[in-house]
């Protein structure tokens, strides 16, 4: 913190400032408005009011805890005091625990505060009586916008305190001068034209400064102590009144004996006999010196605060006017006072200002609304009308620099939410498939209308030809119009049109009238019509580039009744049209490599064998996420023998290392497996100690299965599925009557690449001919989605479900209903159908003949 600037004021001074201010500040909707609106604006978690006495006490506020108003603060716990403390500037810490002085308070210490903006409140005599405080929970900084959009509230919170208790002290005013009457303590008098007797009452002498000795009841004593300035005056009253037989109104100064003056105020009547002649003035007097004394405090305070006041009365005409209202209005008081504020301000007439002032003398209570007032004044203005049974008094703001800043923020979000929406919806469009001109038309529709009232979105496709792709207008009648024009626009454009040039130069290119530099250019016909339709007056027209390519443009349009795009618009315009372009180039460069992955995948993974009376179908899908080629194979071909091997495997890994470590594991089972004597069990053990020996450090889990069959088995329809399994998921067997069984084993073995010295198992299960078996790798049961556990109970339902289709429609099927919202892991199945030997070979299995098998138990 920089070194404080000592406020003015003296301490007995601020202390008595507080205490009139206190009573009428706790709870006022007006600092509660004006909090709520430091709250808004700033983005903070709360905002307060706080008046610094003996302690701090909270006054108002918003986003405060229960309880919080009213609340009071010892000094040396008090963040109020130190704003107080760092002079008259407004203090902004934006972190507030590595702030030495306040880091140890006890906001700070138990986390309610980060970060605080205070300013000061100084009222009209100077004196500092609080601060208005904004805070946020987590650390944040503090722009100079911010610092001075509080500061101009604080201004407000200080004028609301002082017109809060100014209408207190007023109040109490007018009740003393109402006992004042009550207690008879007018003066009255009775002149009588013909003798010059002037009869007093006791109260109007002893106003006078007489008693009934030194008082000898002629007009002479009255002007005696009248002002010597007033005198004349006073006495011009008295002979109109006389000359007229009318009403006497003046008020005057009376010099004392003592040198003191007071002010009285003396109305009167004159009598006249049946001739029409005046011959007695009778009336009242009374001391109003401590109303003039009031009132010119009054005029003190609204002479001095920095809102603007002005009275009407009751034929709203300009009664009183002070400074600020003067700046404010443009006009002297001179201009002012007398003048009807509808003939002074004709653009009042008919708006908000006529709507809640006459609103507010027709049902006798307050209005406070904000309006806007055209040229000269050209400002928007927060107003308080009150009104009284003289006529309507109204305190004013000008919160033009307040609006702008509102209106500067609400756009900066809706442009900072478009940049995010965008990004959002191209992420969502690419990833999910539905493809470049799909994501680019769902950018139109978001363009519009936070940076124009009409869009086309164009797209260079590989091949280098151009199209318009997507469009968009803010009135859902001319959207039909925007499309036909996009339709037709490209082939009636002049070679030096802004899009043409724009992606030629790589530039953002800005039109200010683009009937002129584009309508007037078109050849007649449809597409010059439909151009007229939608009339556009300026446009921005960006080049969507990355990577040193151009792969479309931008092309935003505004209507006549629309500003021209300022630089805020054009940077975020030029953010949206970068960031459009590098999803693009990265949506194209991940399907290449996506293509090129699978395609070499699928060149590892061969066709497989369909034996007599068996029939193979494998499947394999990428997934859709990403574009790394990955570790998951499947296997299936002939011992020497005719026995047929299946075989599922997966690598650990989603890279070109895992895809060769599985082209290399598959080469290597195939050649340990070719051979009739090892079972599946002894073909895992040597393809480990082959991992081992050759130093692969590749780690995979691998399930392997082999038909094996007697003639006697041939004869009574029956196989052997003898298998092994080295940590993979479960094979499933799909037994003639439709039951589905997992092939497990008490205790899981080691994957392969751990321990080559692992025990590894074969297990036999015969099966009725007509049985399926069904190998998977992990991918189509686990997921971020989906528990390993889960994934096989519903493959398991799926399948039983499936029972009797086709094989090929039954492995597409369960991939369809386990993962219908696509893969997020490659799957790799393989499947063999043993269909019955006792009937001629079924169309769907393939020309191989199985030779008989000898057992080999």
């Amino acid at each position: 913190m920089t070194a404080p600037e000592p406020l003015a004021g003296s301490l007995e001074g601020r202390l008595a400032a507080v205490r009139r201010l206190e009573s009428t500040a706790l709870g006022s909707r007006a600092l509660q408005r004006l909090t709520g609106l430091v709250v808004r604006l700033l983005d903070a978690d709360a905002a307060s009011v706080s008046l610094l006495g003996d302690v701090e006490t909270v006054v108002g506020g918003d986003g405060l805890p229960s309880g919080s108003l009213g609340r009071q603060v010892p000094l040396d716990e008090s963040l109020c005091a130190v704003v107080l403390d760092h002079g008259p500037e407004p203090l902004a810490v934006p972190d507030a625990r590595r702030q030495s002085g306040v880091a140890g308070l006890p906001p700070i210490v138990d986390g309610r505060v980060g970060a605080f903006l205070g300013v000061p409140l100084v009222v009209f005599d100077g004196s500092p009586v609080g601060a208005l405080m904004a805070w946020s929970r987590e650390p944040r900084p503090w722009t100079d916008s911010e610092i001075a959009l509080v500061r101009q509230l604080a201004d407000s919170v200080a004028t609301e305190l002082e017109l809060s208790a100014l209408g207190r002290e007023l109040e109490a005013h007018r009740l003393r001068f109402e006992l004042a009457i009550d207690a008879a303590e007018i003066g009255s008098f009775d002149w009588d034209l013909v003798t010059g007797r002037l009869v007093w009452d006791d109260r109007l002498v002893e106003i006078f400064g007489y008693d009934r000795a030194t008082f000898d009841e002629t007009i002479d004593a009255f002007t005696a102590r009248c002002h010597p300035d007033d005198r004349e005056r006073v006495l011009d009253a008295l002979r109109t009144a006389v000359d007229t037989c009318g009403e006497y109104d003046a008020e005057f100064r009376v010099v004392l004996p003592t040198g003191e003056t007071r002010w009285v105020q003396g109305r009167g009547r004159a009598l006249s006999d049946d001739r029409g002649v005046a011959v007695r003035l009778v009336g009242a007097g009374f001391d109003t010196t401590s109303q003039r004394h009031g009132d010119a405090r009054v005029a003190r305070v609204l002479e001095a605060m920095n809102a603007a006041f002005f009275a009407l009365d009751r034929n709203w005409r300009f009664s009183y006017v002070n400074h600020e209202a003067e700046k404010l209005l443009r006009r002297s008081r001179e201009e002012l006072l007398g003048g009807s504020i509808w003939e002074l301000f004709p653009a009042a007439v008919g708006n908000d200002f006529e709507k809640h002032y006459r609103g507010a003398v027709a049902s006798g209570r307050e209005r406070v609304f904000e309006a806007y007032y055209p040229a000269p004044l050209d400002g928007w203005y927060e107003v308080r009308a009150s009104p009284s049974p003289d006529g309507l008094s109204i305190y004013f703001l000008d919160v033009t620099e307040r609006r702008v800043a509102d209106e500067r923020s609400r756009r900066s979000a809706a442009r900072l939410s478009l940049v995010a929406e965008v990004t959002s919806a191209l992420s969502e469009t690419l990833t999910s498939g539905q493809g470049e001109e799909a994501a680019l038309q769902r950018v139109a529709e978001s363009v519009v209308p936070v940076l124009g009232d009409w869009v086309i979105v164009s797209l260079v496709d590989e091949d280098g030809r151009m199209r318009d792709v997507g469009s968009w207008h803010r009135d859902p009648g001319m959207r039909r119009p925007a499309a036909r024009y996009a339709e037709l626009r490209l082939a009636a454009l002049q070679p030096d049109a802004p899009i043409l040039r724009a992606m030629a130069s790589g530039q953002v290119r800005t039109v200010d009238d683009v009937g002129a530099v584009v309508g007037r250019t078109l050849p007649p016909g449809e597409v010059s019509d439909v151009f007229w339709q939608l009339a556009p007056q300026s446009a921005v027209t960006l080049p969507m580039s990355a990577r040193g390519r151009t792969l479309g443009a931008l092309s935003i349009y505004r209507s006549p009744d629309r500003a021209r795009a300022d630089e805020e618009d054009v940077v975020t315009a030029r953010d949206l049209a970068d960031r459009i372009a590098l999803a693009l180039d990265n949506s194209r460069l991940y399907e290449q490599q996506r293509r090129l992955a699978e395609g070499l995948q699928r060149s590892l993974l061969t066709a497989p064998p369909q034996p007599d009376h068996a029939e193979i179908v494998v499947r394999y899908r990428p997934a859709v996420e990403v574009a790394e080629v990955g570790g998951d194979w499947y296997d299936a071909f002939l011992q020497p023998s005719g026995a047929t091997v299946v075989v599922i495997g997966d690598v650990v890994g989603h890279d070109t290392e895992a895809a060769a470590a599985m082209g290399q594991l598959r080469g290597m089972l195939r050649g340990i497996a070719y051979r009739d004597g090892p079972g599946p069990a002894a073909v895992l053990t040597e393809l480990d100690a082959a991992i081992q020996g050759l130093g692969m450090g590749t780690m995979a889990t691998a399930a392997i299965a082999r038909v094996e069959q007697t003639p006697e088995e041939r004869a009574a329809g029956l196989a052997r599925l003898r298998w092994s399994n080295a940590g993979h998921p479960p094979p499933l067997l799909l037994h003639e009557d439709g039951r589905v069984e997992e092939l497990t084993t008490p205790r899981a073995e080691l994957m392969l690449g751990v321990d080559p010295s692992a025990r590894r198992t074969d297990s036999v299960v015969t099966v009725q001919r007509g049985a399926t078996l069904l190998l998977y790798t992990d991918g189509l049961v686990e997921g971020r989605d989906l528990a390993l556990d889960d994934g096989i109970a519903r493959l398991c339902s799926a399948v039983t479900e499936l029972a009797g289709e086709p094989l090929p429609v039954l492995c597409d099927q369960v991939i369809e209903r386990l993962r219908p919202e696509g893969l997020q892991d490659d799957v790799a199945l393989v499947a063999i159908r043993l269909h019955p030997e006792d009937r001629p070979r079924p169309s769907e299995a393939g020309p191989e003949r199985v030779p008989d098998v000898i057992d080999r138990r």
